[in-house]
């Protein structure tokens, strides 16, 4: 597995317009392989600046992506393996996860449910609470929270179709309690929309 990181160039009207349009970003990700392979990707923001952050079983190749919307720094890439193997059960870490909490209400008896966005930050937050253990940690109520919120809404395709659903970004510590599992959910993402920037879950090293 390989981390890469690529700054934006936010002046840019490409960039600007893949903010609001993430198709966009998922078309230049796309284009960055060979082979199509299942690969997580998001928009960080920090110290000022804004990057693409993508996690691939291969290396990509992100020279279109760059001069689309990016800026003369290129990108980086690193070997996701050893960090993913440094995982161990009772490590304690801060974590990012950038997602899409949804519900599926039922309107009928046979009904499977129509999915619904979580809008409000305690159901947010709920909705990641639900789906620790299964993926491998586990969360305390005062130690992590939604700290970003925002619908996203664009057509796409040569139809024209409107894709919306709800951005959320999770910030907080973890606890780590079954590695194996741990790792899986660090490699295939966490919930729905990940083709748009959501379901990478990324983690620092160890607290104290």
């Amino acid at each position: 597995m390989y981390l890469t990181r690529m700054e934006l160039d936010t002046s840019k009207r490409r960039t600007v317009m893949a903010f609001t349009k993430p198709s966009l970003f998922h078309g230049a990700v796309e284009a960055a392989f060979a082979e199509r392979e299942r690969k997580l990707w998001r928009i960080d923001k920090l110290a000022g600046r804004t990057y693409l952050l993508l996690l691939s079983a291969e290396k990509p190749d992100l020279g279109d992506a760059v001069r689309q919307f990016g800026t003369e720094n290129g990108w980086e890439t690193r070997d996701y393996a050893p960090f993913l193997e440094g995982i161990r059960t009772g490590d304690r870490r801060r974590f990012r996860l950038t997602a899409s909490p949804v519900i599926a209400k039922k309107t009928g008896q046979e009904d499977r449910g129509k999915v619904m966005a979580h809008v409000t930050a305690a159901w947010q937050e709920k909705w990641l609470a639900d789906r620790a253990a299964k993926n491998g940690f586990a969360l305390s109520p005062d130690e992590f929270s939604a700290v970003g919120n925002q619908w996203v809404s664009f057509n796409k395709g040569r139809d024209g179709r409107n894709v919306t659903f709800r951005q959320t970004t999770f910030e907080g510590l973890l606890t780590v309690t079954d590695e194996k599992l741990f790792r899986l959910a660090l490699q295939n993402g966490i919930g729905r929309e990940k083709a748009y920037g959501c379901g990478l879950l990324t983690v620092t090293g160890r607290e104290p």
